[in-house]
């Protein structure tokens, strides 16, 4: 969770002239209040961060001083500002005064409503699909690309029915947090169906990947129907990061990206929250992603293999890291669903026992397109 990662997407996003784009605002934004907090948060825990961020002392039992979640003076004013962040962006979402927000701080998705969990302390997601509710929204899908599951999003609506939470991640039997399996659906009932999990294998490819997006996602935002869209664009999910198992490039993320736009633009009107999350190879891969990511919301997209500026590769290599030289290659190739259902592929059996649990709960039959 080096702050590199976001100082070096910024410079990336200035370098390649994207703040210059009449189609993007950079904005500003204030720590949540303990009010906003606590619409996804228990008030004693949001009390126990701000405790914890002061006087430095434990609190395992909410997660706070753990190898994942260490102590650090201002805790809870950092953590405000990441949900702040977010939940400004879906109020102008909502409102109309924008289209497309994104907040690469943002994406913590495994903050629980009353732990510390995965590097996450306020679960800004969480909090910006409950503010797109209060603010009227009836639906609200949310599309999660983590290597990681978003268990903590997921927890929060798991018996709204009004909240699509989709999870594609690395198996929880090779990677943490452990959760997320195809048969977790949902509480009985009404929400029964809304929440999705695709546990790919470890070792996924990046077509691989695609193609389990493509068998699940469209198909579900389709029947949801939703209002607004929110997407968690971790990027954690690539080859060489040190924190999952997956091997997914930078051009078959950036073709997520443009998937989860696209289904904004056809389903929700536009209105689309991209926001950040996990990502550890912080200067080959993760500005690149986000600094793609940013692009893709603001219309003007970069071009896939694009040389990436000589001023932005040598500021990285005099912080002594690795500096990617291109925006990926420019192959994202990947097999439809369409094409058929091998049952002798291990990616293919998870995918399809995910449509076998999901797809009927939606009316929709598994064996078909």
């Amino acid at each position: 969770m080096s702050p590199a990662r976001l100082a070096l997407t910024m410079r990336l996003v200035e370098a390649l002239g994207l703040l210059d784009e009449p189609t993007l605002e950079l904005a500003d934004t204030e720590p949540a209040t303990d009010a906003v907090i606590a619409t996804v948060h228990d008030a004693e825990y949001v009390a126990a961060v701000r405790r914890a961020g002061t006087s430095l002392e434990p609190d395992l039992l909410r997660g706070l001083g753990t190898e994942d979640d260490p102590l650090f003076l201002g805790m809870h004013e950092a953590a405000a500002r990441q949900l702040g962040g977010s939940v400004a962006l879906a109020d102008a979402l909502w409102t109309g005064e924008i289209t497309h927000g994104v907040n690469v701080a943002g994406g913590m998705h495994h903050a629980m409503p009353g732990a510390a969990s995965g590097f996450c302390v306020y679960n800004d997601a969480a909090a910006a699909i409950r503010r797109l509710l209060d603010q009227g929204a009836e639906r609200v899908a949310y599309l999660d690309f983590d290597a990681h599951h978003g268990d903590g999003v997921e927890t929060i609506f798991w018996a709204d029915p009004r909240v699509l939470t989709v999870s594609i991640h690395e198996d929880g039997r090779t990677l943490f947090p452990g959760t997320g399996a195809s048969s977790d659906v949902g509480l009985p009932g009404p929400a029964e169906g809304t929440a999705v999990n695709i546990p790919v294998p470890a070792r996924t490819s990046g077509a691989g990947w695609l193609r389990a997006v493509d068998a699940v996602v469209p198909a579900l935002v389709r029947e949801h129907r939703p209002q607004a869209i929110v997407s968690q664009h971790g990027c954690d999910a690539h080859g060489r990061d040190p924190l999952s198992n997956l091997n997914v490039s930078v051009d078959a993320q950036c073709t997520a990206q443009q998937w989860a736009h696209q289904l904004a633009h056809e389903h929700a009107e536009g209105r689309w929250l991209a926001l950040g999350g996990g990502g550890y190879a912080v200067s080959d891969v993760v500005p690149l992603a986000w600094s793609a990511l940013i692009a893709e919301a603001a219309h003007v997209p970069v071009e896939r293999g694009t040389e990436l500026p000589a001023a932005w590769r040598d500021l990285v290599d005099g912080m002594e890291l690795d500096a990617a030289h291109t925006l990926g290659t420019g192959e994202a190739p990947f097999r439809s669903w369409r094409e058929g259902y091998d049952p002798a592929d291990a990616l293919d059996r998870a995918v399809q026992a995910t449509r076998r649990v999901v797809f009927p709960l939606w009316g929709l039959d598994p064996h078909l397109d």
